[in-house]
Order: C-alpha cells, then sequence, then structure tokens
C-alpha cells in the first residue's frame, strides 16, 4: 500500500501543494490536513506514516519564524508526536518547518530547544538557488544522491546556530548534518554560497536515527529539470533531479 503523508497546513503555509505533488509523484497519498482537524480530531495523525511541516511563513512568522507553530505542536499535539516518533515514523521539516521542528526542540535529539535559525547575516531575505554538499550521515533519504546538487532557499531567518559548541560537535559526531551550502566545486565557504551565514555551512539535519529531517533549502520546488533557473543551457538527460530521490526513498522506505 502506498505510505500516507499528512501535510500540516496552517495559516500562512504556502508550499503545501509543491509538496503534496512531489510526494504523489513519488508514490504516496498525499493530504494537506490544517492543524485545527488534528485539534477537533477530525484526523488523527497515527493515520499517517510521514508528517512533513512545509515551507511559508506559519502565523505569519510574527513571534519568530516557525514560534508560534512550535508552541502549538509543543501544547496540543505533543503526545501525538511522541508515539509518531516512538513508531520510527517519518517527519521532514522543510525551511519553516525546519525552523518548526528546531523551535519545539523536535531536532536535534527530541528534548528541548538546542538549535535555532536565525536571521541571515545580509540581514535580508535571500531567494535564490544554491549548490549543497551532501554528508555522509545516517539518514536513509539521502542514499544515492551526487555529492553535489541544487536547491533554491527562501528566507530570511535561515541561519543555523546550536546552543554551544557542544551540541554542535555531537551533531557532528553523530552523522546528523545531512546538507551543507557550497560553491560548485563543493568547497565550503562564505556569502553568497552560504546565503544565511549559516555555522560550518549547514543547511539541514537530522535526528539521530535518521527519520526526522530539517532542511532550510526547498527540495520540492526542484523535482524536475525544467525546475532549474538554466535548464535550457543544461545537457541533463534525467527529467527527475536527485532532489526527487529524497522523496521517493521516503516513500520506499515504507515499501
Amino acid at each position: 500500500m502506498k505510505p500516507k503523508v499528512l501535510i500540516l497546513r496552517v495559516a500562512g503555509t504556502n508550499c503545501d501543494f509543491e509538496t503534496e505533488w512531489a510526494f504523489a509523484l513519488a508514490g504516496a497519498f498525499a493530504e494537506k490536513v490544517h492543524i485545527n482537524q488534528i485539534i477537533r480530531r477530525e484526523k488523527k495523525v497515527s493515520d499517517y506514516q510521514i508528517l512533513v511541516i512545509p515551507g511559508g511563513f506559519s502565523y505569519g512568522d510574527d513571534i519568530a519564524a516557525g514560534k508560534v507553530l512550535a508552541n502549538q505542536i509543543k501544547l496540543k499535539l505533543w503526545e501525538e508526536i511522541e508515539k509518531f516518533i516512538s513508531q520510527k515514523k517519518v517527519i521532514v521539516g522543510i525551511c519553516n518547518g525546519f525552523q518548526v521542528l528546531a523551535k519545539s526542540g523536535i531536532l536535534p535529539f527530541n528534548s528541548k530547544q538546542l538549535i535555532t535559525l536565525e536571521w541571515n547575516d545580509s540581514g535580508r531575505f535571500e531567494d535564490r538557488w544554491v549548490y549543497l554538499k551532501v554528508e555522509e550521515n545516517v539518514s536513509p533519504f539521502f542514499k544515492g544522491l551526487p555529492e553535489i546538487i541544487r536547491m533554491p532557499v527562501a528566507h530570511a531567518e535561515g541561519k543555523f546556530l546550536p546552543q554551544n559548541n557542544k551540541v554542535l560537535n555531537e551533531i557532528e559526531r553523530n552523522k546528523q548534518i545531512v546538507l551543507r551550502y557550497c560553491d560548485k566545486e563543493g568547497n565550503l565557504t562564505g556569502y553568497p554560497y552560504n546565503p544565511n551565514g549559516s555555522i560550518r555551512n549547514i543547511a539541514g539535519i537530522c535526528s539521530k536515527d535518521g527519520l526526522i529531517i530539517g532542511m532550510m533549502p526547498h527540495p520540492e520546488r526542484a523535482i524536475l529539470k525544467y525546475h532549474y533557473p538554466d535548464f535550457l543551457k543544461n545537457e541533463e538527460k534525467e527529467e527527475f533531479t536527485p532532489s526527487f530521490k529524497i522523496f521517493k526513498n521516503m516513500v520506499k522506505y515504507f515499501s
């Protein structure tokens, strides 16, 4: 059977349709569900195998990016989320969703908040394509990807910042870093290749078991070769991009 994907929506979510399409294309049954439907018990998190918090500006980022939704999850959905995690199901946070996972404490260790996504060093919204280095990591969802891939970013608060070096070093030691910003050759360098000033160029991380993923770049906006801004100049033979394989790997995990 196709795995069921819950795409969590709230006021301000704006990447839910792209995410739904990407998972459906990968062979899953994807459904957009508003958080109020879960709170009212019209839908149950436990009925799904994959939970996605997509990109956007949840609740307008009025307090801080992802903070309101993170608090809502902790106060109203925490028991369901804990059970979901204990059953070794998959959670994905993209851009604003990564901010939610960080500020709720779900990443990196499902504890209190130990990381954040801070204001970009440039002091402005960064919206463009970036190069990403796929690190050796514990997640099964990045297997088979080339070392360097491309995705777009679109955020004002994307600077990965740990509470201290102890947290950062533990994430490194556990091989929880899945993506780093880099240049075309794979070198870890500064702005503009690192669009936000993230510590150690970190663009995405996972949980210790690799089943919870948070990333600032948008894989759902880079599914087909035609999505690349320079696709007319490229000689890509494959219609689907390496980013699409992330979605395929998540679906394959349940098949």
